[in-house]
């Protein structure tokens, strides 16, 4: 009876999953986070449309190329690019929608969630009887049901019965080539049963990792918050000790091998120039705001944000510094800035501690020169040699692989006094005897 039991179940489930792929799924938001999902859930089987309101990026998509830098995408764009569309009234055809909309702060680090309220908006009016919506953006707890859920309701919707509403915070993470959209697990919160054994049957079919259904949509707003937040408290950790440790003449970066020697209770995270990316420097903001109004105060969140906001200018003293041993001002001198992007090898820009480093170098006046061979549009410098030709110091912003493999000779050649390795990429010991002075962050 046990086996009968078990092949009914099994039976069951492949005839629900077959069912799910004759269904169509609408990305709304086709940025690093809805264009890979949009190309996974097409590479299962669906009919997928994705919605945006960027014309050339809509325009490239539908020439099957990837708007992205992203290994993952430009191996599967021909075979399985989405159709793309700006008409938001193609919601009306999908079973799934799938909401993939930045959640930014404003200069002031305050939440901006009109992305969300205005994609949902559009959701809400166009969503056909019966369909799954599920919330990828990252919010603070409270935002499925203090604005998401009332959007549904106020367009006629009833929650649970003619729409079902759910919350699977994106997990993504640009040029990682083992991590991915595919393998990556996932957690998922609904209103009610239905909602979520939809959204977690969808995600089962699209992704091969685990799918952990979480007891409430609240929870699953909470999880995201915490793996970034915790992310970020980390960071400033060892932010603070690279200022202290600077000023102690200890490397950290030898510090933190030695203590990666212990095999239980300790994590290494390094210090770098400032935090980037749209996740680890925003995300902590939406549970400070939040959790304001019910009368707490995260002041560790707000400490570490403070520190890690604070490393573009400590990059800049260090220059500051370096430039003092060969007695030049900062005021004046050519600095070059090696890399834009946010991360390596990649030409994403989101929340980019190279721009504040820029702001900072500018204050003081410094006669400013950038080169990113990932994003070239931003640089003021269109190849690498002309900006070394150009510049006395250097600022090594992003660790892309085409600024990792300049040599000493060639720093040298191009008569380069100083160079701040503002991510601990290149090797300090080379740097001994070459009469160019080296300054890492913390190391």
């Amino acid at each position: 009876m046990k086996n009968c039991r078990i092949e009914v179940e099994l039976l069951t489930l492949i005839i629900t999953m077959s069912e799910s792929l004759q269904k169509t799924v609408c990305v709304v938001g086709l940025g690093y986070v809805g264009l890979p999902l949009a190309v996974r859930a097409k590479e299962k089987g669906y009919d997928v449309i994705g919605l945006d309101t960027n014309e050339h990026s809509v325009a490239t998509i539908n020439k099957k190329e990837s708007p992205i830098e992203e290994k993952y995408l430009e191996d599967r764009m021909a075979d399985f690019a989405p159709e793309a569309t700006t008409d938001p009234s193609v919601i009306s055809r999908a079973d799934i929608v799938l909401v993939c909309v930045p959640t930014p702060v404003d200069k002031n680090y305050y939440p901006d969630l009109s992305p969300v309220v205005g994609a949902c908006t559009s959701v809400a009016k166009y969503a056909k009887k019966g369909v799954l919506v599920v919330l990828e953006s990252t919010v603070n707890p409270g935002v499925s049901e203090e604005i998401v859920r009332p959007i549904f309701e106020k367009a006629g919707h009833t929650v649970g019965e003619d729409v079902f509403l759910a919350h699977c915070p994106e997990r993504i993470n640009p040029g990682d080539e083992k991590w991915n959209v595919t393998n990556i697990p996932r957690v998922v919160g609904s209103f009610d049963k239905k909602g979520l054994d939809t959204a977690v049957l969808f995600y089962r079919s699209i992704i091969d990792a685990e799918i952990r259904p979480m007891k409430s949509i609240r929870e699953a707003e909470a999880v995201k918050i915490m793996e970034n937040s915790f992310r970020d408290v980390n960071l400033a950790f060892v932010n603070e000790l690279a200022q202290s440790f600077d000023r102690l003449d200890i490397d950290i970066v030898d510090v933190i091998a030695g203590a990666s020697t212990k095999p239980f209770a300790f994590m290494p995270h390094y210090p770098s120039r400032g935090v980037g990316g749209h996740c680890i420097p925003v995300d902590p903001y939406y549970l400070i705001e939040h959790a304001k109004k019910t009368g707490f105060d995260h002041r560790l969140l707000r400490t570490s944000r403070a520190i890690n906001n604070s490393m573009p200018e400590y990059t800049v003293e260090r220059l500051q510094d370096a430039l003092n041993d060969v007695k030049l001002p900062l005021n004046g001198t050519a600095v070059g800035v090696l890399g834009i992007a946010y991360k390596e090898n990649v030409d994403d820009m989101r929340e980019t501690p190279t721009k504040k480093i820029v702001e900072h170098l500018h204050k003081h006046k410094a006669v400013v020169l950038t080169h990113d061979p990932h994003v070239l549009s931003e640089s003021s410098e269109k190849d690498l040699d002309s900006l070394l030709e150009k510049s006395t110091a250097l600022i090594l912003a992003t660790g892309h692989k085409e600024f990792l493999s300049i040599s000493i000779d060639d720093l040298k050649k191009h008569d380069i006094k100083v160079v701040v390795d503002g991510v601990n990429k290149w090797d300090k010991n080379a740097f001994v005897g070459s009469g160019i002075v080296y300054r890492g962050i913390g190391h």
